[in-house]
């Protein structure tokens, strides 16, 4: 059984949740976000406990993927509440003598050692802010948050000799020694 989707979520006052058939929707100060369900998961609004409350059915608890999915699904319902009310940032850093992170409107101008800046869309629903070499993107959806700020790393990773490249601020580069000359 899954430990993680037995607990309920409990809803701040500020949050207003919908929930349909197909799909749940979560409105809060921070914006709007909505999920699909699958149909062997349940989720259940209390409104009166201002908690939701996800199950499966007992004929299902052998099947692995329907106890993957329910565990899942309470999670990404969790990540969505806490979205909608604190929301998500991501802090990156750009290293490199001369490399710099800049906005052009609705996109981010990276310099990082290329012939030509790399240009990267800004998604809808996300802020994206630059502070010298630091860019911090935030938003409400965990998931668009997270693949952002991988797809901007993944632009130029950081490398162990010189420690250039785009990295989160959390992420510490191990150094590696170069090559050694002579005797």
């Amino acid at each position: 059984m899954s430990r993680i989707g037995r607990k309920q979520i409990e809803i701040p006052a500020n949050v207003k949740v919908q929930l349909t058939d197909q799909a749940i929707t979560v409105t809060g100060p921070q914006g709007t976000l909505s999920m699909p369900l699958r149909p062997d998961v349940r989720v259940k609004w209390d409104e009166a406990e201002k908690a939701i409350t996800v199950s499966i059915d007992e004929a299902d608890a052998e099947n692995r993927i329907v106890r993957a999915c329910w565990g899942t699904t309470r999670a990404n319902i969790q990540n969505m509440v806490e979205g909608v009310t604190k929301g998500y940032e991501k802090t990156m850093e750009v290293v490199g003598v001369g490399w710099t992170p800049s906005l052009a409107g609705s996109r981010l101008k990276l310099v990082v050692g290329y012939a030509n800046p790399i240009m990267m869309d800004i998604p809808k629903g996300l802020k994206v802010t630059v502070e010298k070499n630091f860019v911090k993107i935030a938003g409400p959806d965990k998931r668009m948050v997270g693949q952002f700020a991988a797809e901007m790393r993944a632009k130029r990773k950081p490398e162990p000799y010189n420690g250039k490249g785009i990295k989160y601020t959390t992420e510490v580069i191990k150094k590696k020694a170069g090559k050694t000359f002579g005797a």
